[in-house]
């Protein structure tokens, strides 16, 4: 292989009852060889984790991920076939989220091994039976990762940012994603078809957020909300509802066809 690039691969793996054994590949951490530190990405189809654990928190699961490529970005060593697999794993997890020993792999573009290392070891098998489409914001988030991930800003940007940083203790509300240039932007998806609620509670945040971010971070929040196209809703009235609520809190509120140019914009911003 000309130009090939010697890398280290371990499949992370969710084990809800390690006497039992049963296991769901959720994610691969890919490597240089003998480099620390690396990328990590996890799926986001969770079926085979309900699949063998009904009550799985998924949710957790994927604020992880963030987690994890933070410590790897850090440089932290991620200790694999040893006890405990990370502090934060044990701790919070109970061994449930395990890492595999290392194996070794050639490639002459990490970006595209990981892509076929996820298709082979974690994604569903294409002709699989087909499962019911994700809708709503479950939809919403899966896409606007995917736009972000395409211009290659995903993994510099804060995931799951806890409210409660800039509003007060026991702020339950946590924003999708953000990243800062100059000014804090922040985007959280907002499913008017299925949950108008969510408007409601972003309208009611966005104030203390902005005062928070300027208290915090020394700087202005741009606050954006990703909703569905309008076309396709079944409730128009709701779906317009929820639009003027965020909007008459200076929300600037977005559809998914937007999430191009939205990415774009972070891809200049932050120089990728």
């Amino acid at each position: 292989m000309p130009n090939s690039l010697q890398c280290e691969f371990s499949l992370i793996r969710y084990v809800p009852d390690v006497v039992k054994g049963e296991f769901a590949n959720i994610g691969v951490l890919l490597r240089e060889a003998g480099g620390s530190g690396g990328e990590v990405r996890f799926t986001r189809d969770w079926s085979r984790v309900r699949c063998i654990d009904p009550h799985a928190d998924t949710e957790m699961l994927e604020s992880l991920e963030a987690e994890l490529s933070a410590r790897l970005a850090g440089g932290v060593e991620l200790k694999v076939n040893a006890k405990p697999v990370l502090e934060t794993l044990e701790d919070s997890l109970s061994n449930s989220v395990q890492l595999t020993e290392m194996r070794g792999t050639l490639t002459e573009n990490l970006p595209a091994e990981m892509e076929q290392l996820m298709r082979m070891y974690v994604e569903p098998l294409r002709g699989a039976p087909e499962r019911k489409r994700s809708s709503g914001r479950v939809a919403l988030v899966g896409e606007m990762r995917d736009a972000f991930e395409r211009a290659g800003v995903w993994r510099l940007m804060r995931k799951r940012i806890r409210a409660a940083e800039y509003t007060q203790a026991g702020d339950p509300l946590r924003i999708d994603c953000g990243y800062r240039n100059g000014r804090v932007r922040m985007f959280q998806t907002v499913s008017l078809e299925n949950d108008v609620e969510m408007a409601k509670v972003m309208a009611y945040s966005a104030g203390a957020l902005r005062e928070g971010v300027v208290r915090v971070e020394g700087a202005e929040l741009e606050l954006t909300a990703i909703v569905e196209p309008v076309a396709g809703v079944a409730d128009e009235e709701q779906y317009r509802f929820g639009v003027s609520v965020m909007e008459r809190e200076a929300i600037r509120v977005l559809t998914a066809r937007d999430l191009g140019r939205v990415a774009e914009t972070a891809r200049q911003e932050l120089r990728v």
